[in-house]
């Protein structure tokens, strides 16, 4: 679009004010032969990852709620907070299976 309106011999600052985007950018782009990719972010480590598996082996030894997990992997030494314990708990937990009664 910014090359399009340059090829209609407007002006840095006519496309600037018609795209909203900086001068800056609008220069940046003209320049530009093709189109910049966008970068792959790097995931982060969660403070949770190190807790996963006893938090996925509790869940599937019985029902235990997301509250008493996060207290047992605090005392372990878990600094996070409730919230991304519930928020996994909830993604992990078993789907609960009805049994037919013969």
């Amino acid at each position: 679009m910014i090359r399009d309106l340059h090829a209609q011999e407007l002006s840095i600052k006519a496309i600037s004010k018609k795209t909203s985007f900086d001068r800056k950018t609008v220069r940046k782009y003209l320049n530009i032969t093709s189109i910049p990719k966008s970068k792959k972010r790097n995931k982060k480590e969660s403070n949770l990852d190190e807790y996963k598996e006893y938090i996925t082996t509790k869940l599937h030894e019985g029902p235990y709620t997301a509250s008493r997990l996060y207290r047992e992997i605090q005392e372990m030494g878990f600094t996070g907070k409730y919230t991304i314990v519930k928020d996994f708990v909830r993604k992990t937990r078993p789907e609960p299976t009805v049994m037919s009664i013969l």
